[in-house]
């Protein structure tokens, strides 16, 4: 049970009472100071005070200094008047209770308004808070859209001055052409009267020489002296070429070596194409390595991978020696992740190539089979 204390002293005028109340060596922070309009309590344990008083007072404005063991308290009266004693005398225990209770019901209401008015004046400044947040992005974005319609109407600026500029440009080269055209027609016209001019002594002796004649004739040939023939209409000339397999010049070429090699090539392919039986089925072209490789080439921009090697595969049958179709195969399995396959075809190419150049070496000088193999191979 706490102790109560009793050796506190009191002072009051009209409007304020001063209260001095020791703490008895009492640390500061364990004092609970509890004050409303008729009640003041004061705990420290072990020592409580505790005082209803005597009339209500402003516990709004009221204060309280702690220091130097001693609580001092500054209370201001509702109504200026001298007070008899600081506490109620004479008053039975229920009514203390009565008295003690209805002031803790009214700090627990005061400090619930004041929750509220502390969570109303923080929706408050959220809201504002968000309302200059609002503004401020409202602004921002209403500037935004100015920069886009500045930068809008400057682009269009621009592009009418362009298309203005173009327009201007447009008439000065037609305004050109008109007058070249103009100056065209002053010549073709000179031309004529020039042309004119030189015939009509020749009309003057054919006149002499058919005088006798009648009327008819002699306007029938003036009308034909005078018809000028029109000018030759623009033309182009057809040029065709030998056709060649090789794609050197005839003239940088030896026929007689290519002739045989593209025979012996034909026998080759005659040879093969009667030991597939694949091929019965096939069209004279489509048995044509050439065909075949430019049927894979196809395929495989389409990325219909399988059907190239298919295609590629058929035109090694018929021939082997071409180093081109291994690369190409090559390609295609190295786009279906089949790696070892596209390194096997790519050896092969290499070993192909390899042999026709040091075949090729003891026919052809070396810079020209360099140009031959790039423009064959497509290098």
């Amino acid at each position: 049970m706490p102790l109560q204390v009793s050796d506190y002293s009191w002072q009051q005028t009209k409007t304020e009472v001063f209260l001095s109340l020791p703490l008895k060596g009492v640390c500061v922070r364990d004092a609970d100071v509890f004050c409303t309009e008729n009640y003041l309590k004061v705990n420290f344990p072990p020592f409580l005070f505790e005082a209803f008083l005597y009339a209500p007072i402003d516990d709004a404005s009221s204060k309280a200094k702690i220091g130097n063991d001693t609580v001092v308290f500054t209370l201001y009266k509702k109504e200026a008047a001298m007070w008899e004693t600081l506490s109620l005398t004479g008053v039975d225990k229920e009514m203390l209770q009565k008295i003690r209770e209805k002031s803790i019901l009214q700090a627990q209401e005061r400090a619930k308004e004041a929750i509220e008015a502390k969570a109303a004046a923080k929706r408050e400044d959220q809201k504002y808070a968000l309302d200059a947040m609002m503004k401020i992005e409202e602004e921002e974005r209403k500037k935004i859209e100015d920069m886009k319609e500045n930068e809008r109407i400057k682009a269009t600026k621009e592009l009418e001055a362009w298309k203005e500029c173009q327009r201007k440009v447009e008439e000065q080269k037609r305004i050109r052409r008109e007058e070249k055209l103009h100056q065209k027609e002053k010549q073709i016209e000179e031309e004529r009267k020039n042309l004119k001019h030189k015939s009509l002594p020749r009309n003057s002796s054919r006149y002499l020489a058919t005088k006798g004649r009648n009327l008819e004739n002699i306007f029938s040939e003036k009308l034909k002296e005078d018809s000028i023939p029109a000018p030759r209409s623009v033309g182009s000339i057809k040029i065709n070429f030998t056709p060649r397999v090789f794609p050197t010049a005839l003239r940088e070429s030896q026929v007689a070596e290519e002739e045989e090699w593209l025979h012996k090539q034909a026998e080759a392919r005659r040879a093969m194409n009667t030991d597939i039986p694949e091929l019965s089925d096939l069209k004279e072209e489509e048995k044509n390595p050439e065909w075949l490789k430019d049927k894979g080439n196809k395929l495989f921009a389409t990325e219909n991978y399988l059907a190239a090697i298919n295609a590629y595969n058929l035109a090694i049958r018929l021939n082997n020696k071409i180093p081109l179709l291994y690369l190409n195969r090559a390609a295609c399995h190295l786009k279906l992740k089949n790696l070892h396959k596209a390194i096997e075809d790519s050896s092969k190419a290499y070993r192909i190539m390899k042999l026709i150049t040091e075949a090729a070496l003891k026919i052809v000088h070396p810079t020209k089979l360099y140009k031959m193999m790039l423009r064959r191979f497509g290098m």
